[in-house]
């Protein structure tokens, strides 16, 4: 935007085409293409390209927070979306599904044999 600008003020200050080439490498025509665009005010339109979101990560995170145990059926239901959604929601916060903590006895039977 700034090269654009100042290529545009360059030959508004009164320099020919032939130093506006060799200055910014740019032909005449594209120079008339910026100028139309400032002066429409083209460029002072701000494009936002975040699409809307059905589930608001923050909202996910506290859901999860609050009640750590609940299933994506429960979470799906109170964002009215899919599991699926949910689930993707939650893999791309980094939220994993829940470890057991506790060995279960198949489990101490191996390591007990490995020891």
């Amino acid at each position: 935007m700034d090269f654009k600008r100042r290529a545009v003020a360059y030959k508004d200050e009164g320099h020919t085409f032939a130093e506006l080439k060799t200055a910014f490498k740019i032909p005449p025509e594209t120079y008339y293409l910026w100028k139309e665009k400032f002066e429409n005010g083209y460029y002072d339109i701000v494009f936002v390209r975040q699409r809307k979101r059905k589930i608001d990560k923050d909202e996910l995170k506290k859901a999860v927070i609050e009640k750590p145990d609940a299933y994506l059926y429960e979470l799906a239901e109170k964002f009215n979306c899919t599991e699926s959604a949910v689930f993707r929601a939650l893999r791309k916060l980094n939220i994993t599904r829940k470890k057991s903590v506790s060995p279960t006895t198949k489990n101490q039977r191996k390591n007990a044999l490995n020891t």
